[in-house]
């Protein structure tokens, strides 16, 4: 296509996000942009121009995660070899970048399979397979290994609206909970056997240490109690019994090793493991040898410890779960199939053909895009393209699928495409979601350091021992003794103790993190991006201000109730007969100190136009709407009334004409009012310096109040959600970017940004997307979260020492010989208390 002013190529995409463009005609000048609020992001972070004067730099993240441009949207789908398809599975059971790195080289190495990424932080795992070489089942098979379980990921995200996604929404549900539940008995199970065999350790061999030190009171009467001692009597006792407990509580702590050891990246499961498995085989060997000096209470306290924070952790991450159970995704499984009689068929979505026509009645979703077969109808687009306000559509009319049919019944033919622009909402989401691996505990990398230390000081002390004359046997315990006394396990509770510490308090709070890792990413945070609708107001909208004679406004309620659009119910609610007079205390304000008529008007010739609605009320023609559908209809609006019009645009609100038989006679000012605590949240981000941005999608004017603060950095308006997607990524050249916003539509914005939060009013999908959601509207939290952030860095830092507390009292002993399970098991108690009581305190003030 040729451009026809300058005689070049015509690319009919916005510069920054690749949203299609019209065709420019022949007097107006070509703009590269979608909308006046792409061209402001352009100006203000840059383009991608490589200097050709190209349209969009196609190797930009902008171009490639366009849902409306890719029904596949990431450069990997273009990438992909004809015959293979990308299926993303949920992994239960990863909970760190080890287990990522264990399941991408599990799927990797079955035939079949081109490519394999997985994310810890969202238990995700993105395979491209040929489903002929390997089926989808084979996978969640193969993937489905040393404890960990994998099936589908839509069945977790599945929509419950119809009874069949329930049960399987409900079946994905339960399999998750019943692996929770088994890690649970599992624990509970190891550490109620501990007890027991610590029994003999707390009323006979503690007290026998003790004498060591001292001789005080009944202590004396332990002396020698067990200098009779049969190893190899009790040791099957010991051996098994010890065992069986390691195995239920410590599994996925040595499984952790295990996947550690296999992908040479040492961790803290390893650093645990070395103490547990030294104590056993110490202890197995001494009492072989019939000594006393057994630790294996070392090895039931250490394992149940570790694997007691592992288990708080993932009680903590449920519960964040649990809270957002009443969030849907706005998917449709199932589409109503129209046949030329008139009948209907129910069939899946996925066997919907390009050229089919399907049914969707009034307050359904419309299951695929396409074009509206016949009639007229409104539909509700703000879950994918963030406008407020319903549309009017007629025969010929795009219509977008995920979007609601408002008034009357919609027919329609389906496009080329059989998806809707919200599964492509959602595979976008999928798709950055599964390509962020989880950033490595800070103690993983203290253990990749630490492991070849302790180890080669085991080895060293060992080969020391046995050059000095002793025998293997006695060279080898001093290698497993040191391996006890040296090893720093602690750091494998420390880190998630604190973790989920913290996020229970940011759960206390209303504050839900789906990633321990967030608190790190908050920190570094540079850039915060803020929705309008529904984020930084109440997206809510109701009367503000009313100047006009009350029967007319009491006809003009009349019609509004007929209507299905925001502004529409709140002129209805406010002048209604249900409604009550409006001089009531929390009723809109009147600028000529009327009431409103209560009371049911007849209304006839009801009509709904673009940007308003029409009908005889009570024998007069009453029009009520956009001032531009006055002017196009050649009604009368007079100078104060359009000025009354400009000051409420200038105030951000939205103006309704209303007026009758040919005149303009009123003006309802309708808007969502700015949320409580938006002015201290702003106030507060910018002195913590961080930029503050707005994107929104409605008109400048809309959004004036937030330009004038000082905080403020940059406002944009008239942005669509893929010009949000594309903001953020441009901003991201600047600066780390939070983003913050309420709906499906902002999904794809909140995956790409290097954080995202979500409001409670907002979708699962949303949620899905975000790092952290806040469960209730209170925007004060988004400020909260980064108070906590700063405060659980300094906890976490505080825990990391602390754990090393066992090893600042075992070593000494041991390097002076008075070490014994008496002092390794004070020195486990006093730095597991230090560390949960430091844990346990509160982060922030309220």
């Amino acid at each position: 296509m040729s451009d026809r002013r300058t005689g070049g190529d015509w690319d009919d995409r916005c510069r920054l996000c690749g949203t299609p463009r019209p065709e420019p005609d022949a007097e107006s000048a070509p703009d590269e942009f979608c909308s006046a609020g792409c061209r402001d992001v352009a100006v203000a972070f840059g383009t991608s121009d490589d200097g050709d004067g190209s349209a969009v730099d196609t190797d930009h993240p902008a171009q490639s995660t366009n849902p409306q441009a890719d029904p596949q949207p990431t450069a990997t789908d273009d990438e992909r070899p004809a015959g293979t398809v990308r299926t993303f599975f949920r992994i239960d059971g990863m909970h760190s970048a080890t287990c990522e790195a264990f399941l991408e080289t599990v799927a990797e190495d079955r035939d079949g399979v081109l490519e394999a990424e997985a994310s810890y932080v969202t238990e995700t795992i993105r395979v491209d397979h040929d489903p002929e070489r390997i089926p989808t089942d084979a996978l969640a098979d193969a993937l489905s290994t040393l404890g960990y379980t994998a099936y589908l990921r839509e069945d977790a995200t599945a929509d419950d609206e119809t009874g069949g996604t329930r049960r399987s929404r409900e079946m994905s549900g339960l399999r998750k909970r019943r692996s929770e539940d088994m890690l649970e008995m599992r624990y509970v199970v190891g550490v109620v056997f501990g007890s027991f065999l610590l029994l003999p350790f707390v009323a006979v061999l503690y007290p026998m240490f003790l004498t060591s030190f001292t001789d005080w009171g009944a202590i004396e009467h332990f002396e020698g109690a067990f200098t009779g001692f049969s190893g190899p009597l009790y040791l099957p006792l010991f051996l098994f019994m010890t065992g069986a407990i390691v195995y239920l509580t410590g599994g996925p702590l040595l499984r952790g090793a295990y996947v550690s050891l296999k992908l040479r990246r040492p961790t803290t499961d390893l650093l645990a493991a070395l103490t547990v498995l030294g104590a056993y085989v110490f202890s197995v060997l001494v009492s072989a040898l019939g000594r006393t000096d057994l630790y294996f209470d070392l090895t039931i306290i250490v394992a149940s410890v570790v694997m007691g924070a592992t288990y708080y952790e993932a009680t903590v991450k449920r519960r964040a779960t649990d809270r957002l159970t009443d969030l849907t995704v706005s998917q449709v499984d199932t589409a109503r199939l129209y046949a030329d009689d008139g009948s209907t068929t129910d069939l899946p979505v996925a066997d919907l053909e390009s050229g089919d026509r399907v049914l969707v009645r009034e307050g359904e979703r419309i299951p695929v895009d396409g074009t509206l077969s016949e009639g007229e109808c409104a539909v509700d687009e703000a879950v994918v393209t963030g406008e407020s306000l319903p549309i009017s559509k007629t025969a010929g009319d795009d219509v977008v699928g995920g979007s609601v049919v408002t008034t009357d019944a919609a027919v329609v033919d389906v496009g080329e495409r059989t998806t809707s622009s919200i599964e492509r909402l959602t595979r976008v989401v999928w798709n950055v979601q599964s390509a962020d691996h989880g950033v490595t505990h800070r103690a993983d990398e203290f253990a990749a350091t630490l492991v070849p230390v302790v180890i080669a000081a085991a080895v060293v002390v060992g080969a020391g021992v046995f050059l000095t004359g002793a025998s293997g046997l006695t060279a080898s315990l001093a290698a497993l003794m040191t391996l006890m006394v040296a090893s720093p396990w602690a750091l494998g509770f420390a880190t998630p103790y604190s973790v989920a510490a913290s996020l229970q308090e940011a759960l206390e709070r209303g504050i839900v993190v789906f990633d321990e890792t967030v608190f790190e990413r908050l920190r570094a945070v540079d850039i915060v991006v803020f929705d309008k609708t529904g984020t930084l107001t109440t997206g809510e909208m109701t009367v503000r201000e009313a100047d006009a004679p009350d029967d007319l406004l009491a006809a003009a309620a009349a019609l509004e109730q007929r209507a299905a659009h925001p502004a529409a119910a709140a002129i209805a609610e406010a002048f209604g007969g249900d409604g009550g007079a409006i001089d009531d205390a929390d009723g809109p304000a009147r600028t000529d100190g009327g009431s409103a008529v209560p009371g049911e008007l007849p209304v006839r010739e009801f009509h709904t136009h673009a940007t308003g609605v029409e009908g005889i009320v009570d024998g007069r023609t009453v029009l009520v709407g956009h001032p531009d559908l006055f002017r196009d209809r050649g009604w009368t609006v007079e100078s104060d009334l359009e000025a009354t019009v400009d000051r409420a645009r200038g105030a951000g609100r939205l103006p309704v004409v209303v007026g009758r038989d040919g005149a303009a006679e009123g003006v309802v000012i309708v808007g969502d009012e700015p949320r409580e605590a938006w002015d201290e949240t702003v106030a507060a981000l910018d002195e913590d310096g961080i930029d503050v941005v707005v994107l929104t999608g409605d008109d400048g004017t809309a959004a004036d109040i937030f330009d004038r603060h000082p905080g403020v950095d940059h406002v944009f308006a008239g942005v669509s959600p893929d010009g949000k997607t594309a903001a953020v990524e441009r901003m991201q050249a600047e600066g780390r970017v939070a983003m913050v916003g309420d709906g499906t539509n902002d999904a794809p914005a909140l995956a790409a940004a290097d954080l995202g939060i979500s409001l409670g009013s907002g979708t699962a999908l949303a949620a899905d997307a975000a790092d952290v959601a806040i469960v209730d509207d209170d925007l004060a939290s988004v400020e909260r979260a980064f108070a906590l952030a700063r405060a659980a860095r300094a906890r976490l830092r505080q825990n990391l020492g602390l754990a090393f507390v066992y090893n600042a009292i075992a070593v000494p002993a041991a390097a002076l010989g008075v070490v014994n399970p008496l002092v390794t098991t004070v020195a486990v108690v006093a730095g597991t208390l230090l560390i949960v009581g430091n844990a346990e305190r509160s982060l922030v003030d309220d």
